[in-house]
């Protein structure tokens, strides 16, 4: 008995790719990519996103403010912005397409070729949305690290450090990569199955024929 097939492999690939999705979109939109905290001042923490951003102290406690002209917007922040919005777009659109190409899923019953192109086309859109996720993280990743051992910059000046989104974004763009590839892997397994479907098919209506003759030798 074979407990991994094509129809279990499609469905985990969606599951994966779901959380990967939601993961991104919760990511996108909460401030705490960079946090920062200054040694003059230990009760203030600083927190920014690529919306918001805040400061937390003990006597107000949190307050959050958005960005307010998007032309003003550092170009890193910007592009990464727009990244994780396509992402998210994209992430959308390839699990619609995973779910419609899903094997027992009434829609498209009999038209396996149309089932096996969304599959396709929904494995593709999930891998773009994560590799749409990893680029920014891994971008202001890049300029955090830059920014943070510049030498002409005063040793008290506090730096931005990683963030827990950051942490998160990682997470879920490897989440839809991974899920992305598991949908090819199930496509293949799929073609695998139905080759070895039409094989004992064929095996079959090869052996009927030699049934009747054999059976017609008897009688005579």
């Amino acid at each position: 008995m074979v407990l991994l097939t094509a129809k279990i492999m499609q469905r985990a690939s969606l599951f994966i790719s779901f959380g990967g999705l939601v993961s991104t979109f919760v990511t996108t939109f909460i401030p705490l990519w960079k946090t920062m905290n200054s040694d003059l001042n230990e009760m203030e923490n600083w927190y920014e996103g690529l919306w918001h951003m805040c400061i937390f102290t003990e006597e107000v406690g949190l307050h959050c403010k958005a960005f307010e002209s998007l032309l003003a917007l550092p170009p890193v922040t910007l592009a990464s912005r727009i990244l994780m919005c396509l992402s998210i777009a994209t992430g959308i659109l390839g699990v619609a397409s995973t779910f419609f190409g899903l094997e027992g899923v009434e829609i498209g019953q009999g038209r396996e070729k149309v089932k096996r192109a969304l599959l396709i086309l929904g494995g593709v859109l999930i891998w773009i949305s994560g590799v749409t996720t990893l680029a920014p993280v891994s971008l202001i990743a890049y300029v955090m690290v830059v920014e943070f051992w510049d030498e002409s910059l005063p040793d008290v000046m506090p730096r931005w450090e990683y963030g827990e989104a950051m942490f998160s974004a990682w997470f879920s763009g490897l989440l839809l990569v991974v899920g992305g590839s598991f949908i090819f892997v199930a496509v293949c397994m799929g073609d695998h199955e139905a080759k070895q479907r039409s094989k004992v098919f064929s095996q079959a209506q090869g052996q009927k024929p030699r049934t009747q003759n054999y059976l017609k030798t008897e009688v005579l």
